[in-house]
């Protein structure tokens, strides 16, 4: 059996949580004061996700750059290949909120889109 240690960050109260594995396959967790805690640990020992967070450059915007998000979250090994695929991506202005700027960011399907507008100079 092996067992891991999480902080759970499902809710602000960062339970700590002990998961306890057999061949790969979760046998139990413990620690978590709500069922958001057991998924949590669940889906980060075996399949861990994030969204990804950066700004990309405006061409023409009264803005330099703007904020973007993956649209959902993409597996943990895949940030850095979305991380590179944004930084050969320039975005002409205007820009609207929710807009894809990058599509099916690293292969994960799933876009890249803006989180606030940039208008045009």
């Amino acid at each position: 059996m092996e067992k891991r240690e999480l902080t759970c960050i499902g809710c602000p109260l960062g339970c700590p949580l002990t998961v306890t594995l057999h061949k790969g396959a979760v046998v139990s967790v413990t620690g978590n004061t709500c069922p958001r805690g057991d998924a949590y640990a669940r889906k980060e020992v075996t399949a861990p996700s994030r969204i990804v967070t950066t700004t990309v450059p405006v061409r023409g915007g009264v803005l330099a750059a703007v904020s973007v998000k993956t649209a959902g979250e993409i597996p943990k090994g895949k940030i850095f290949d979305c991380v590179r695929a944004l930084k050969a991506v320039t975005v002409p202005a205007p820009v609207a909120m929710g807009q894809v700027i990058l599509a099916d960011a690293a292969g994960t399907g799933v876009d890249v889109i803006a989180t606030k507008a940039v208008a045009a100079r």
